[in-house]
């Protein structure tokens, strides 16, 4: 049984209620389209810990003279000015772990686990209660790899950290396997503001590359998460 609406847990209610979240997401763009209400609501009830991206986005377009640095930071001024638009000026900027992207590293390489004990210390400093996370069944490879770390990361933290998974491009979970969360609705254009931020996957701005096709740029209003049972 696919897990609809009318199965979800609010994420304003108990036991979610004031639980503090971190979200990973694989690559700039991957938040707003996967998370954007979850961030807006989070961040308006001051229990958005952060935002970190695994990779660099340097994969969406041809490197131009074996050079990635232009695109790199261009992709990481666009996923802070997308950030500040779902969870306001005062948020943190987003914090990189700067994996290659579609190069993901696999569990007992030393970038993975440079980056779980990273990611652990995160959590730590900043009293995360729930790492939101792309699934582990997820097509593209940098979003299974995500869902890879997170799991790690809650191991390290010895099961004090929750983990939410949410889908980008995959399917949903079945209500067998998984309990489901909703958040509250966004703003009517907020969530396409963010996007809008992301011009490199938009548009021609840096060239011929990925684009973002159109039905993904058309997105509900609320986001659903999914919480393994155990």
């Amino acid at each position: 049984m696919v897990i609809r609406r009318q199965n979800a847990q609010s994420i304003a209610a108990r036991p979610w209620k004031g639980r503090r979240w971190l979200v990973l997401a694989p690559h700039p763009d991957d938040e707003t389209l996967g998370v954007g209400a979850l961030i807006a609501q989070t961040a308006a009830a001051g229990c958005f810990a952060g935002l970190v991206y695994l990779t660099d986005g340097s994969g969406s377009h041809p490197i131009q003279n074996g050079r990635a640095g232009r695109l790199i930071s261009m992709r990481k001024r666009e996923a802070a000015r997308a950030l500040r638009r779902l969870a306001g000026r005062r948020c943190s900027a987003p914090f990189f772990l700067g994996w290659r992207d579609a190069v993901p590293a696999k569990a007992g390489d030393a970038a993975f686990d440079q980056s779980c004990r990273k990611l652990a210390a995160l959590c730590l400093r900043l009293r995360v209660d729930v790492l939101a996370t792309t699934a582990a069944t997820e097509p593209h490879c940098d979003h299974a790899a995500a869902a890879n770390l997170a799991s790690a990361v809650q191991s390290h933290c010895r099961g004090r950290v929750k983990i939410a998974e949410y889908i980008v491009w995959g399917t949903a979970p079945t209500i067998r396997s998984h309990h489901t969360l909703i958040s509250a609705p966004i703003l009517p254009g907020l969530r396409r503001k963010a996007l809008a931020a992301h011009r490199s996957q938009l548009t021609a701005a840096f060239g011929a590359g990925f684009r973002l096709s159109k039905d993904k740029q058309s997105m509900t209003t609320r986001d659903l998460l999914y919480v393994r049972k155990r």
